[in-house]
């Protein structure tokens, strides 16, 4: 598994898990939940924050949120 960090731009991920459970309940009311397709949209210039759409919506995260969200490529 990876960090949601990790990815590049146009990867398609499926969410495993979260590694702190403070973030985990912000990021389930948005639609980031185990078992999850997303896909990483943008990255800034500067690395921080991300996009990414899950569920059919953009979202940007930051990247000390993205660390916290463990992921698998989609085949």
């Amino acid at each position: 598994m990876k960090k949601l960090s990790e990815i590049r731009v146009g990867k398609a991920v499926v969410i495993r898990e979260f590694s702190n459970n403070e973030i985990f309940i912000k990021l389930m009311e948005m639609g980031c939940i185990p078992g999850e397709i997303i896909k990483v949209e943008q990255i800034a210039p500067l690395g921080d924050p991300i996009s990414i759409s899950v569920v059919g919506y953009n979202l940007s995260l930051r990247i000390n949120e993205a660390e916290n969200i463990l992921v698998e490529e989609v085949v």
